[in-house]
């Protein structure tokens, strides 16, 4: 199988300047993305999603599931707890091996992860450290009315245990048998020393997973397979080939459970940051959960007589973090007419909204007949409606937070049942009936 080349000799086009400030700005600006907690201050590494923002979101989110799941007769979903038994993580080797090393700056009493500042600290410059220490990413919390060790519990750091504790369950109600696979979108906690970057890197983030259960023998052709579907599912919402690149993992770099991790990055204004790995996680979680539960979760194949433990083949995405790649990949700066505009090139499937429409006037019965076009295309597209401020500037705003295509009602629909399409990146302007509008919009919006 033929993969894409790791380390593209490609670099990215050069970006716009403060890129990164001009994105964070229209997230806020436009109902993106907010800051958690803003009118106390924040609470630094949480953000919640806005009216725009959540749609957008719910698009990444639905985009995987369609491509990873309703588009393949081999794999099923799963929505495990997010509490979970301690025994879980015990068995996973999470609670001994989930660690970043720490540091202190005994200057100003910042912590970093060593692995990520050198020998002195990006706050004061200080040379001054302590030695790293291991600190573990889990957040521990408590179940029931009294906090002792007998009701620890964890919010789950991966999406992943929740398929593997499940997998006995799903072979049984599924009657799929390797390869096959399970996969899960949901909230995922990990108290990060440092987190930064927008939401890049956060606390509390949402993931899109897949454990590929597989004969051990074809563990390397699986694993190829999803490096290679994974980059495309990218490139085909529209993400610029050359602002990506995969990256296999060195040895010294690998989890405890991987054999071999791939990883799709994206070229940030910062620099390369991972998107999404793709791991050979081997048969260690089904083998360590069986040891730890008693449990028996081998494979019997029937065909051959035979048992064993299947190895995994993990695609894990973040999906905040690829939905924030997708807005700066989108960003864009040009000229229409003479007048500067922002514009989001958003993949139609991904745009918060599909279409706007947009009455010329906010005199009856313009947006009379405006909402009676709304009506009509609601059913089958997320969609806008904005009656105020000049046409000119509707349009801007619409280019501005992505929508592909905005329906303007102009008083000329009103004698012959027809509006005009324009198209977000071209301007191009287009003539419709009122009548086939929605096969229209369809048509162009599944091109």
């Amino acid at each position: 199988m033929e993969l894409p080349t790791p380390y593209p000799a490609l670099m990215a086009q050069e970006r716009i300047p403060d890129l990164m400030d001009k994105v964070v700005s229209l997230c806020k600006r436009r109902g993106f993305i907010f800051q958690s907690a803003e009118i106390y201050g924040g609470f630094r590494s949480t953000y919640d999603y806005g009216p725009l923002g959540v749609e957008m979101l719910r698009h990444v989110k639905d985009a995987w599931w369609r491509e990873v799941v309703q588009m393949r007769h081999d794999v099923v979903g799963i929505d495990a707890a997010i509490l979970s038994s301690p025994r879980i993580w015990q068995a996973s080797g999470h609670l001994a091996n989930f660690t970043d090393p720490l540091v202190d700056c005994r200057s100003c009493k910042e912590r970093w992860r060593a692995d990520h500042i050198g020998d002195h600290c990006p706050k004061c410059g200080s040379t001054d450290l302590t030695s790293a220490r291991a600190f573990n990413l889990m957040f521990e919390t408590h179940v029931g009315p009294v906090s002792d060790a007998s009701s620890a519990a964890y919010l789950r750091p991966e999406t992943a245990q929740g398929m593997f504790i499940n997998f006995a369950n799903v072979l049984q109600t599924s009657r799929k048998a390797p390869p096959f696979g399970i996969a899960q979108i949901g909230k995922s906690f990990r108290n990060e020393i440092t987190p930064g970057n927008f939401v890049f890197r956060t606390r509390e983030f949402e993931q899109m997973e897949m454990e590929f259960f597989v004969p051990p023998d074809q563990a390397d052709h699986w694993h190829e397979h999803w490096i290679s579907e994974r980059h495309r599912w990218y490139v085909g919402l529209g993400m610029k080939e050359e602002n990506l690149r995969l990256r296999p993992h060195d040895k010294d770099e690998l989890s405890h459970y991987s054999t071999a991790t791939t990883d799709v990055e994206y070229l940030f204004p910062w620099g390369w940051g991972e998107l999404e790995g793709i791991a050979n996680r081997t048969d260690f979680d089904l083998r360590a959960h069986a040891k730890a539960s008693g449990e028996k979760l081998e494979y019997f194949d029937q065909a051959s007589g035979a048992r064993y433990y299947p190895y995994v083949i993990e695609p894990a995405a973040g999906a905040t973090r690829a939905m924030m790649a997708f807005l700066i990949d989108a960003y864009d700066e040009d000229s229409i007419g003479g007048e500067q505009r922002t514009v989001l090139r958003l993949h139609p499937r991904l745009a918060p909204y599909s279409v706007a429409v947009l009455p010329l006037s906010k005199k009856e019965p313009l947006p009379a007949l405006a909402k009676e076009v709304l009506s009509l295309i609601q059913p089958y597209f997320v969609c806008d409606y904005d009656e105020t401020q000049s046409i000119g500037r509707r349009y801007r705003r619409q280019d501005e937070i992505g929508t592909p295509y905005v329906v303007t009602v102009d008083f000329e629909s009103i004698d012959d049942r027809r509006v005009t399409i324009r198209e977000r990146d071209t301007t191009q302007q287009d003539r419709i009936p009122i009548d086939s509008l929605a096969k229209e919009l369809t048509a162009r919006l599944s091109g």
